[in-house]
This record gives structure tokens, C-alpha cells and sequence, in this order.
């Protein structure tokens, strides 16, 4: 099996996923992703795809983050590392869909608008 390339986002973060079969070895930014994320709950974020589709183990997952911050990094991994278990068996997708990892979360940050001071907020009223 040759290695799978995918790609996840959230919000300003971009996960690019290399997948190939292994031991079940993650990296992310060349450190392993306990070491990454030391919260459990984001460690199993990025192990939840596996865990659903049952192949906890089985790949050896190496990724490149940037932006946002630690927790929609986690939940761009996720995504990328769902579509790269479709990518190698088209069952698992109706199982991820299921509990919504193929879908990309499409919230973003409102633009800040001229003429306030942030996205809604507004400048102190003076009646008089």
C-alpha cells in the first residue's frame, strides 16, 4: 500500500494526513501526538476515526498542522484522517458519517466591518 494524502480543516487550521499501514504510530509535527496533545479528550479526537471504523493500530499516520489553535488543529486532523480511511475502504464512510467526521465544520471567524471596533460590536453611543 502506497502512502494515502489527504487533507483536513477547521476554522484557520489545516491538517495534511500521510497514511500507510504500520503499527499504528501517530505524528504530528514530528511528535508524537500524546506528546502533542497532552489533553485526553483531544487525543481522542484524533483517535475517534479509528476507534468507529475499527482499525485502531493498523496505519501509521504522520501529519503537518498550522494555524487556529489546539483544539481545531485536533478536529482537523480528525477529518483529514477520515477521509484518508475512505480513501483506503469505501465501507467505513456511512459509519463516519454517521456521527458527522466527514463533514468539513464550515464556521469561520466573522470579518471585522468598518466603522466598529470588532465583527459586531459598536462604538460608545453618545446621545448627546
Amino acid at each position: 500500500m502506497e502512502i494515502i494524502n489527504t487533507l483536513g480543516r477547521r476554522k484557520t487550521s489545516v491538517a495534511r494526513v500521510y497514511m500507510k499501514e504500520g503499527k499504528g504510530n501517530i505524528t504530528i509535527n514530528k511528535r508524537d501526538y500524546k506528546e502533542f496533545f497532552p489533553l485526553a479528550t483531544l487525543q481522542s479526537k484524533v483517535l475517534q476515526a479509528f476507534e468507529l471504523t475499527e482499525t485502531t493500530g493498523k496505519y501509521d499516520v504522520t501529519v503537518n498542522v498550522a494555524g487556529g489553535g489546539i483544539n481545531g488543529q485536533a478536529e482537523a486532523i480528525r477529518l483529514g484522517i477520515s477521509r484518508a480511511l475512505v480513501k483506503v475502504n469505501e465501507e467505513h464512510k456511512p459509519t463516519l458519517k454517521v456521527d458527522g467526521l466527514m463533514t468539513r465544520d464550515p464556521r469561520m471567524v466573522e470579518r471585522k466591518k468598518p466603522g466598529q471596533p470588532k465583527a459586531r460590536k459598536k462604538f460608545q453611543f453618545s446621545k448627546r
